[in-house]
């Protein structure tokens, strides 16, 4: 008698257990890395946010396709006239002391021929590896170590992005990436003009941009290109209402960053967050083993830029409850 009395509550926690829903403690967020094809699928809620794109065959490691809530490719890669532009992605123009200035801003060119645009590519920005960071139910963290290589195998800068995925539920999510480049090889000069370095830069997809009849909205109140390029902001959002569904992509900037600072926007689509006046259009060095960083949010919502609470998510951001 007194061994069944002991058993019986054990079995019924073995049936409660067994009977419980396979899901209740699976992550929302879930990496698929997939070598073969060099792409790195990130997953929200089962479903596919955003894909890394980091093969051999790629001149540069980028993000695409960056999808909405409802599935729809909010960005591009290679478009036309601009195939430099690649969905979501980080370069800029530098020069090794003793080395060649290279635009790593438009490696696409340095493949066979400008016009061919194919690997190999003799400047590129190459991963080294991925490694996964701690998670809990409802987001996950990854970091990534790259090399940006000139002359295809001369090491130029070392490069880190630490990424947070976060799961908002509804289909919406948030990513928080820092990008830290450090000249571990010597010193580096930046030597970019005022426009084309990527801080980081996202290029939208036709349907959601203002030309599809969407909007740019700033933190400031300003609105589309007229109302946003080159003026000083903390956040711009892109929004749309597209084949029924209203969603938008935001970049946020952190207080991290040296602020304040402009931001280039273009009507077509692009937009990113410029570094301070002093160190954007002006050359400037980074000493050997000094590095510098950028730390910039980005939240895929539902809605516009009102109904999707954008303002409020941004002060979440930076007091670090998002």
């Amino acid at each position: 008698m007194k061994t069944t009395s002991i058993l019986a509550p054990i079995l019924l926690w073995i049936v409660i257990v067994a009977s419980a829903p396979a899901t209740a403690a699976e992550p929302r967020v879930a990496f698929k890395q997939d070598d073969a094809n060099g792409q790195m699928q990130i997953l929200v809620d089962g479903k596919e946010a955003f894909v890394y794109q980091y093969g051999e065959k790629a001149d540069l490691v980028h993000l695409f396709p960056i999808r909405s809530p409802g599935g729809k490719s909010m960005t591009v890669q290679h478009p036309n006239p601009y195939p430099h532009h690649r969905s979501f992605w980080f370069a800029d123009k530098v020069r090794l002391e003793g080395q060649r200035t290279v635009e790593f801003y438009g490696a696409i060119y340095s493949g066979k021929s400008r016009t061919e645009r194919k690997p190999p590519f003799k400047d590129h920005v190459r991963l080294v590896e991925f490694v996964e960071g701690p998670a809990t139910k409802d987001d996950a963290r990854l970091s990534m170590k790259l090399v940006w290589e000139m002359d295809s195998s001369t090491s130029v800068l070392d490069e880190r992005r630490d990424m947070r995925v976060v799961a908002l539920g509804d289909g919406e999510y948030f990513f928080d990436v820092t990008f830290t480049l450090t000249a571990a090889h010597g010193n580096v000069d930046v030597v970019s003009d005022d426009v084309h370095y990527a801080w980081p830069y996202v290029r939208i997809n036709p349907t959601f941009s203002v030309e599809g009849g969407g909007t740019i909205t700033n933190s400031e109140g300003g609105v589309n290109q007229k109302g946003t390029h080159n003026q000083v902001a903390r956040w711009v959002d892109y929004s749309n209402t597209v084949e029924g569904e209203t969603a938008g992509l935001t970049v946020f900037s952190h207080t991290d960053n040296p602020q304040p600072h402009r931001w280039l926007t273009r009507d077509y689509g692009t937009f990113g967050p410029r570094r301070i006046n002093e160190r954007s259009g002006k050359p400037f060095t980074l000493g050997k083993g000094e590095s510098i960083s950028q730390r910039v949010g980005i939240l895929v919502h539902s809605g516009n830029v009102k109904t999707g609470t954008v303002a409020e998510r941004y002060k979440q951001y930076c007091d670090g409850k998002l």
